[in-house]
């Protein structure tokens, strides 16, 4: 045997022991992901849509993402399809990103809804699901890897902090009847059973209402008259964008009034649901406070602060591209999404996996602390309880008033009846 022959001889040896040689890096990585232009879950999908898109738009100014297996930069393509807000149109797209268009990363549209049909289609191909802020308890379990939660806690999680407040706080100020009016989907009916579960095994507040209605309500009129025949001290309503403008209006039209309102999306959409309700049907009302809405410490991304304005530059007010939650969760679902690509072992979809689980505890991002289950939920990026004030005759301004360690004020709740 030659020189060259015995040359030869050890570099298939070592290919054997060592591994095949690395594929050659691809012009670009494909993210595909769907929005809703129109429909009952375009208020919470163009946002996330937009922040997607930004994320996309400064990757590739910078040279795109670094890929660990290829030790390079490469750039992002976006491939969206717009799913009307329809779940038969979003489960074709979904298929369509990943069997023709053969994207490496697949990311949800945003919410329960058009997340639902993402969880079979991507379990059944293998495609390992960013799911951007679908959290309904129903798409994780033991047996599908090919999911994770990228923000917002699991529904099953995320009422605590209601449940806390008013065990806590609510209690003390004498608010102890609740009325809880949901939406029967996955997101909202999930998020109404595990709060009245956290109230029931608390034994404190006594639950007078718990109705579901379906998503598409608009007339809230007979349901605040029947919540009202039962005398609650906190009345509860849990729904999308739409289902909050209609209830807020409503209420503020039957002249009911009650101790403490809650509704969902009036911190997470503040200005969309102002546009629709107005600033005096939300003053005083509670939420949730998200990210948007709160200046979390980062050792990841940008502030909450520097995203805003980065935001504005992007879509400047006026441009018809509104400032809210969903934004930011799209753009930071991207940033983590880029950590992973930069620190993963490999390309397969499980080797994604393993990157972003091996990111879990160790990034604090404007959205708050990244935390994975082992099923892929999200159980960090806990959202603070707060009450809309007023700023003037047209607008809100949300202040956080529970858990005491993330407070910047302090609750208000209405008269007590005949006060």
């Amino acid at each position: 045997m030659n020189i060259r022959g015995a040359l030869a001889g050890l570099v298939l040896a070592a290919s054997t022991v060592f591994g095949a040689r690395a594929a050659p890096a691809p012009a670009e990585i494909k993210v595909g992901t769907l929005y809703a232009s129109t429909g009952p879950f375009a208020a919470i999908s163009m946002p996330a849509y937009d922040g997607i898109k930004l994320w996309v738009k400064q990757a590739n100014a910078a040279g795109g993402v670094y890929v660990k297996p290829y030790h390079k930069k490469i750039p992002l393509k976006l491939i969206a399809y717009d799913d009307q807000s329809n779940t038969a149109t979003a489960a074709t797209l979904y298929n369509q990103l990943i069997t023709q268009d053969h994207v490496e990363i697949l990311i949800s549209d945003s919410g329960s809804v058009l997340t639902s049909v993402a969880v079979p289609i991507a379990r059944e191909h293998k495609q390992l699901l960013f799911d951007l802020s679908g959290t309904g308890a129903p798409f994780f379990s033991k047996d599908n890897p090919y999911i994770v939660l990228m923000s917002l806690p699991i529904s099953t999680l995320w009422p605590k902090a209601q449940a806390d407040f008013l065990n806590d706080v609510g209690w003390r100020a004498g608010v102890r009847k609740v009325a809880i009016l949901y939406a029967t989907n996955d997101f909202t009916g999930t998020h109404a059973k595990s709060l009245a579960g956290y109230l029931r095994k608390a034994g404190k507040e006594t639950i007078v209402y718990d109705q579901g209605v379906p998503t598409n309500t608009t007339n809230y009129s007979v349901l605040i008259n029947n919540i009202a025949a039962a005398k609650p001290d906190a009345v509860i309503e849990l729904g999308y964008p739409g289902n909050d403008i209609a209830f807020l209006r409503a209420l503020q039209d039957s002249g009911e009034k009650f101790r403490y309102v809650f509704t969902l999306f009036g911190g997470f959409e503040m200005h969309a649901v102002l546009g629709g309700a107005g600033a005096s049907a939300m003053v005083g009302t509670f939420t949730y406070i998200p990210a948007a809405l709160y200046p979390y410490k980062v050792n990841y991304g940008p502030t909450v602060e520097q995203f805003h304005a980065a935001w504005d530059k992007a879509y400047p007010p006026g441009s018809g591209v509104a400032w809210g939650a969903d934004g930011l969760m799209g753009y930071m679902s991207g940033l983590v999404i880029e950590r992973a690509l930069a620190t993963t072992p490999g390309m397969s979809q499980l080797d994604l996996r393993r990157a972003v689980f091996a990111l879990s505890g160790k990034l604090d991002t404007l959205a708050g602390a990244f935390r994975l289950n082992p099923v892929g939920a999200q159980i960090g990026e806990m959202t603070p309880m707060g009450q809309l004030r007023a700023d003037g005759p047209h607008a809100v301004r949300p202040v956080a008033v529970y858990p005491p360690a993330l407070a910047m004020g302090k609750p208000e709740f209405g008269p007590r009846s005949g006060q």
